[in-house]
């Protein structure tokens, strides 16, 4: 069971953040940011709540009905100001407890004061600022009341109002700092990994004795609860047989077939942040040759592809190893036919590899940050953390060899970029055939 990591010392990277976001901005700017609202799943029964990924970023604060308010003046003196919900102890009773502004302030490290005075604080904050950095269009209700307030402003001159000039997306100043990760994220993301990767083998190992996907789907779902994650990153998808050639398949509710193929792609969501991994075995616990086949190919293919994950590498260099990789071995298994480099320069593969080799993972699981600056590939860097997730899917009607057809693998793990290349965060989910059937094998013996 993994622990809840200590708030002080994670509010403490919260501040760094902070101060990281006002360095980036020019003087005499103010940065307002959003907590989630919560969301109605039907009639009086809500969504669970997940918060704002930015505002989390920045605060780790929980709870919904809060703002984040950051000002830097002419000079560049900063300041920073928390809002949030007053302590209730109706609203406690019926929906559970609130910080409140003072043990909010004592807590997340930030000056916290009362949600009610949030629209005079936001006038006097705006007032003859030149830059206003907002995500704007995320959320309706903090649209409303910002253009409300500059309109306020804009309407009375002889006051000394002056509204900001400038409307900035706030969105890419914070992507940017959060697609390189501190030490304390690096921590999270970790735990993440491991957790997730429990996850996987607990499904190879009860996989012999069930009937249905949704029931490997219950088994990773009760893994990640039982180690402290009590959220999924994304929806699972258990794919058996054919319908792991549907990407994001989630209707999870197939019987499992003796001498199929599972795909599982499942990752836990630790404190915020998500991991990702896919695997894919068979469901009595043993390959045939042609799943055998094609799995040592895609596999090949992953390693190949983290392999190039290093600074100064991109991801066009991970790609073009992959598709080096899968356009030989589809070759050679005969379900491509032609010159190789020609095959390679057309991208051949792809019509068996239809998706992309990955991409940024964090507190969303399809993470912010840009792929690509001035249109030209950006090199790794220590802090970035992707996925590699090579796949094959071969669906009934594909022109080769019927011997393929049904055949669905994707392989996926979580890298994260260092000094010298690479630390895999999800590398103790089994992988390698041997790995797989071996642990399968035990898993046959508990059930029996």
């Amino acid at each position: 069971m993994f622990s809840q990591v200590d708030m002080t010392t994670n509010h403490t990277y919260c501040a760094s953040r902070r101060e990281a976001l006002l360095a980036a901005i020019p003087n005499n700017s103010v940065v307002v940011v959003s907590a989630a609202p919560e969301v109605i799943r039907s009639r009086d029964t809500d969504f669970p709540f997940r918060q704002d990924s930015d505002f989390y970023y920045l605060t780790h604060f929980p709870e919904p009905e809060a703002l984040l308010l950051l000002q830097k003046d002419e000079l560049g003196q900063c300041s920073q100001q928390l809002f949030c919900r007053d302590k209730d102890e109706l609203a406690e009773v019926w929906h559970g407890r609130r910080f409140g502004h003072a043990q909010a302030s004592q807590l997340f490290g930030i000056v916290a004061t009362s949600f009610s005075g949030l629209d005079e604080a936001l006038l006097q904050a705006l007032n003859q600022k030149t830059y206003l950095y907002v995500a704007q269009g995320l959320y309706q209700a903090l649209d409303e009341k910002l253009f409300a307030v500059l309109a306020n402003l804009r309407a009375q001159p002889k006051k000394g109002y002056v509204a900001p000039t400038h409307l900035v997306d706030l969105r890419p100043v914070i992507a940017e700092l959060r697609l390189f990760k501190d030490e304390f994220e690096v921590k999270l993301m970790q735990s993440a990994g491991l957790i997730s990767a429990k996850a996987h083998q607990r499904a190879m190992l009860r996989c012999t004795s069930l009937q249905f996907e949704y029931q490997l789907e219950a088994e990773i779902r009760h893994e990640f609860a039982m180690q402290g994650a009590r959220h999924c990153a994304y929806n699972t998808i258990v794919g058996a047989g054919e319908n792991g050639c549907i990407l994001h398949y989630t209707d999870n509710d197939a019987a499992l077939k003796n001498g199929d193929l599972v795909l599982i792609d499942a990752g836990c969501e630790l404190q915020g942040y998500a991991a990702d991994i896919t695997r894919t075995f068979p469901i009595n616990g043993k390959f045939t040759a042609e799943q055998a086949a094609i799995y040592q190919l895609v596999l090949d293919a992953q390693l190949a592809a983290c392999a190039q994950v290093k600074p100064g590498n991109t991801s066009k260099d991970t790609l073009d190893a992959a598709v080096a990789v899968l356009t030989l071995g589809l070759l050679e298994l005969g379900i491509l036919q032609g010159d190789f480099e020609s095959l390679v320069a057309e991208l051949a593969c792809k019509k068996y590899f239809i998706h992309g080799l990955g991409h940024w993972l964090g507190l969303d699981v399809h993470d912010v940050g840009a792929y690509k600056i001035a249109g030209k590939e950006r090199p790794f860097a220590p802090g970035m953390v992707l996925t590699i997730e090579p796949g094959l899917y071969i669906p009934k009607g594909s022109a080769c060899d019927e011997k393929w057809w049904g055949i669905a693998v994707r392989i996926e793990d979580d890298l994260l970029v260092i000094k010298d290349g690479h630390l895999n965060l999800t590398d103790t989910a089994p992988k390698t055939i041997s790995a797989i059937e071996a642990l399968m094998a035990q898993g046959e013996k508990i059930a029996n």
